[in-house]
């Protein structure tokens, strides 16, 4: 059985339900190296403006170790947060035939980078191009991060747009593998009818008038989101019978806030963060989710894809990475990012016939979604390691084991190769 080592940066909410399912799902021997603890105890999250620690499972039912991290200020946001000694010495103790890396970008990572020749490395990342940068410093930049990609064997893309930023960066087609973004769609799915009749007590509990259809805003209150956009976009298209929930928090909380109190519309209303075990009855509450972030941080959103869980519409920006994937002509709508015009249409065509169009794009968006699961990502990981098996390796000795995805017959083949 190959001997898989995943290096990533923190126990995150959609990438530990993916890890137990690889140890069931594909015949690999698994073991997770984290280089940070963020998420398992209570600890400051700065775009929430709160303390954060996830109340799902996220080390439960696949190995793992954590790697000790001396960086003074830990953490993702800049590059000397990831500090960890000991990585290169703890992969190797572990005898991986093959290391997945899901980021790069911090010095412990780099390097890793620079040292290790042991087994082949692969990537897996969320980046895109929907903001192209020109000028001397990006041309330099691309010089860079295509230095970068020619260590790894295997790129895994998540989407289109990713797979557009690989290809932009020297990766050629035959080292690219779709493993798309995922969350985990059996736990939302299986809810839906439980959180339907929690969120309308809890609609209720907020103020909303039960005859409203209601346009959800869920996540981080900050610049990138442009929650604002949709706060004035709502008030041009002057709906009937329509609230505005926002929910979640950030630096922009109190501008959404003020904002809203200015306006003659009392339908305005707001939650705060609701962590992961809530999650379901948050999308459930809404009839349509906008997300209508701007710039290149946006590099997928996630949030879309539990949406289309629940059987939830989306209406997203085309900066948003998972707009040419998720949100098709039959589940939703997508328009130019920052141009509140567009967005007003948007509104007023969802809410066109009382919701109907709503509803179709809802039951599309739920049976759209059952691509995007860790059914398929496996699929991709799994393709691109049997791939890498049959390539040139100086320590191939045990790299060509056969390897398989258990109980997917269905899935042989296909969707590891492209969109």
């Amino acid at each position: 059985m190959l001997r898989l080592a995943i290096v990533t940066s923190h126990p995150i909410q959609y990438y530990a339900p993916w890890f137990r399912h690889l140890t069931t799902a594909a015949d690999l021997t698994l073991r997770v190296f984290y280089l940070w603890d963020f998420g398992i105890t209570a600890q400051a999250d700065r775009q929430f403006n709160q303390a954060i620690q996830w109340d799902i499972p996220l080390l439960e039912g696949y190995d793992y170790d954590f790697v000790p991290n001396i960086s003074r200020r830990p953490g993702t946001s800049h590059f000397w947060g990831l500090q960890n000694p000991t990585l290169m010495a703890q992969v190797k103790a572990f005898q991986p035939d093959a290391v997945l890396m899901m980021n790069y970008n911090y010095v412990s990572l780099y390097r890793f980078l620079a040292g290790w020749r042991d087994t082949p490395l692969l990537f897996r990342g969320d980046s895109h191009r929907l903001v192209p940068q020109t000028g001397a410093k990006a041309a330099l930049k691309r010089q860079w991060i295509t230095q970068i990609y020619r260590r790894f064997e295997a790129c895994l893309y998540v989407g289109q747009a990713n797979r557009d930023y690989f290809k932009y960066h020297g990766v050629e087609d035959e080292r690219l593998f779709f493993s798309p973004h995922a969350i985990d769609n059996d736990r939302f799915i299986s809810q839906a009818a439980t959180a339907q009749q929690e969120a309308t007590a809890w609609k209720r509990e907020l103020g909303i008038p039960a005859n409203h259809q209601v346009i959800l805003f869920a996540g981080k209150l900050i610049p990138k989101k442009r929650p604002l956009d949709l706060l004035r976009a709502f008030l041009q298209a002057n709906l009937p019978q329509v609230s505005l929930l926002f929910v979640g928090s950030g630096e922009l909380e109190a501008a959404v806030k003020e904002q809203a109190q200015a306006s003659e519309n009392c339908h305005i209303y707001f939650a705060p963060f609701q962590n992961q075990s809530q999650m379901p009855r948050t999308y459930a509450a809404g009839d349509v989710l906008v997300l209508p972030s701007a710039g290149p941080g946006e590099t997928w959103g996630l949030a879309i894809n539990e949406a289309m869980c629940l059987g939830r519409a989306a209406i997203a920006s085309d900066q948003v990475g998972c707009a040419a994937d998720l949100v098709k002509p039959e589940t939703g709508l997508v328009f130019s990012a920052g141009d509140i015009d567009a967005l007003t249409g948007c509104l007023r065509r969802a809410f066109d016939q009382d919701g109907s169009p709503l509803r179709q794009w809802g039951q599309a968006a739920q049976a759209h979604i059952c691509r995007y699961s860790y059914d398929y990502a496996t699929e991709g990981l799994v393709d691109a390691l049997s791939a890498l098996a049959s390539r040139p390796w100086p320590a191939r000795q045990q790299f060509t084991k056969t390897l398989s995805i258990r109980g997917l017959p269905e899935l042989a083949g296909g969707a590891g190769r492209g969109l």
